[in-house]
Order: C-alpha cells, then sequence, then structure tokens
C-alpha cells in the first residue's frame, strides 16, 4: 500500500507516541517475564482473607480505570482543540496519549502487586490482559491527531473567532 506525502507527513508526528504505546507494551511483557522467571522468590502470601479483599478492591479500581479513562482522553482531545496556547498538536496529542497509557499501565501494575502478595499467575494474567486491552483501546489513532491538527490549524487562520 502507497502513501501519499501528507498522508507521511502526518504519520511522522505519531512516532513519539507510538514509541509511548510500544514501551508500556514491553514493560507488561517484562513483568509477565520477570513474575515467571524470579516472582515466586518475591512473594509474600499473605493470608487468603485479606488477599481476597484487596483483589477485590484491585478489580473495582480496574473496572472503574477503563471508562474513567475514555473519559479523560475525550476531555482532553477536546481540550487540544480549544485550549489556547502555542503547543502544538504534536506535543498536544502526546501529552493525551501519555496520561491514557499511564492510566492504563496501572491496572498492570495492580496485577504484579497481588500477584507479589501472593496469588497467582492466573490473577497476574487477567490484570495484565485488562491493561493490554486499555492500551489497544486508547492506541494513538491518525483520525484523533488530524483532527487536532485541522481544528488548530483554522483557528490559528481566524484570530478572531
Amino acid at each position: 500500500m502507497q502513501f501519499s506525502r501528507e498522508d507521511q507527513g502526518l504519520k511522522a508526528p505519531l512516532k513519539l507516541p507510538w514509541i509511548v504505546f510500544g514501551i508500556m507494551l514491553l514493560l507488561l511483557l517484562v513483568a509477565i517475564i520477570f513474575c515467571q522467571v524470579w516472582g515466586e522468590q518475591y512473594q509474600i502470601n499473605w493470608p487468603e482473607g485479606r488477599r481476597i479483599r484487596i483483589r477485590t478492591l484491585f478489580y473495582l479500581g480496574s473496572i472503574v480505570a477503563l471508562p474513567v479513562t475514555n473519559l479523560i482522553r475525550h476531555i482532553q482531545l477536546r481540550l487540544n482543540e480549544t485550549m489556547p496556547g502555542n503547543k502544538s498538536a504534536d506535543k498536544r496529542y502526546l501529552l493525551t496519549i501519555s496520561v491514557s497509557m499511564i492510566i492504563i499501565e496501572i491496572v498492570g501494575v495492580l496485577g504484579i502487586i497481588m500477584f507479589l502478595l501472593g496469588d497467582g499467575y492466573n490473577t497476574l494474567y487477567i490484570f495484565i490482559g485488562l491493561s493490554t486491552l486499555g492500551l489497544y483501546l486508547y492506541r494513538p489513532k491518525l483520525s484523533e491527531y488530524t483532527r487536532i491538527k485541522r481544528v488548530l490549524a483554522a483557528t490559528n487562520k481566524n484570530p478572531d473567532g
């Protein structure tokens, strides 16, 4: 598939957001490998009742994190279009992607915490899976970036309105 120069010019600024996405995905993979290879020697093995309470709170937090991240991302995308300032669309969109990725990455960290507290691999994989799903849902999208770029360009052409 061939891309025009204009398409390639639009995709170039998305390299950094995709690098952030890749780093977050890589961190989840490293967490799985760490827990598989060395994790059991670092497990604390808290009592089951205590872990169940913490796990339940972590599940609730994870379930809430997905729609809250979507809301925060939606607000940030609209603010990227409407907030005055001299930041470029690239920087504005990178911040939006970074915030989304960090919030969703926390879900994976909750799985690592539960594993280290004594839960099994199943709990770890569930949290890592939810985090991976969130990374996929909130990945960098060319359509979002082009909309920000287009709105900022239109705003800069007409400073009065």
